[in-house]
């Protein structure tokens, strides 16, 4: 199975550096040096990690034959793609890889059903279910612990317990100030 792992970024340098916007949680174990990654689009790639290093907070990476700042401007925005085996399970007991998540059942804690995980957003603050109801709508789910109570591969379905108003148009509206 192929996962996109990083998007090339602005070359760094004159000596084929580029920034990588980090697309894994694993960067040290799928963009370190010797990787052969493939490219979108794929008359980039492939592409073999030469060097990496962590430069004012941002991954640099030159690759094999790319020697100058044109050719590592040549790179911008290719997609960097890794080969994962698909039975392959993240280190931490409460992670999970996108392809895991992707076609999962949701469902409410009482068994509601609401819908299927069709896309996984990865925001700065915190990553987002996309979720596709029966009726084509969309909900966006934030997948923090709160509200995704439980992650079952086996049944393949993902349990939420929603605050009001996510799932639903029945949101409490909070008010500072006392009824009269």
């Amino acid at each position: 199975m192929q996962l996109v792992v990083a998007r090339i970024g602005r070359a760094h340098g004159i000596k084929g550096e580029v920034t990588v916007e980090v697309r894994t949680d694993e960067p040290e174990l799928r963009l370190a040096p010797g990787a052969v990654l493939a490219t979108e689009p794929a008359a980039t790639g492939p592409l073999t990690i030469e060097t990496g290093r962590v430069h004012s907070g941002r991954l640099l990476l030159r690759f094999e034959g790319v020697r100058d700042r044109t050719a590592a401007e040549a790179l911008r925005n290719t997609l960097l793609i890794a080969e994962v085996d698909p039975e392959e399970l993240p280190e931490e007991e409460d992670e999970y890889y996108d392809h895991q998540l992707m076609d999962l059942d949701v469902v409410t804690k009482d068994g509601v059903e609401v819908g299927r995980i069709t896309e996984i957003s990865h925001l700065p603050s915190q990553d987002l279910f996309i979720v596709e109801r029966s009726d084509g709508s969309e909900v966006m789910i934030p997948f923090v612990e709160k509200i995704v109570t439980e992650i079952d591969l086996e049944e393949q379905r993902a349990v939420i317990d929603p605050p009001p108003g996510l799932i639903d148009d029945q949101a409490e509206i909070a008010s500072s100030r006392e009824e009269s």
